[in-house]
């Protein structure tokens, strides 16, 4: 009998739906990782693997001249996108930060090299 109970349990186990919770992972990115881009303003649009927080999460970006500027208005169209427009970029290097906060609970970062012509 204890046998037969065990045998249903773990069957019931290994058939219950399970929640898939993983990490963010960034699937693709305007701009691209070191592409060249014009400016002066250039669209941001991030596309994640999984559900984001738009609320609790933040883009930035390092500067030629070293500075870092956060960008404020950062729009969430889909649940697993951000989108925003950096305005007034000179031409040169910069290095566009992210960090968001997934379903999971679990925060993610990474940084997107691109230069402006």
């Amino acid at each position: 009998m204890r046998c037969a109970v065990a045998l249903l349990l773990g069957v019931l186990m290994a058939a219950a739906p399970r929640v898939a919770l993983a990490h963010a992972v960034l699937v693709s990115s305007t701009p691209q990782k070191d592409a060249a881009v014009s400016g002066p303003d250039v669209t941001i649009n991030l596309k994640y693997n999984s559900r984001v927080d738009g609320a609790r999460s933040t883009l930035s970006l390092l500067k030629p001249d070293g500075t870092v500027e956060k960008i404020s208005a950062v729009a969430q169209p889909a649940p697993d996108v951000l989108s925003a427009t950096g305005h007034g970029l000179a031409k040169g290097a910069y290095v566009l930060r992210w960090q968001v906060l997934a379903g999971d609970g679990h925060i993610t970062r990474g940084e997107i090299p691109f230069q402006v012509h």
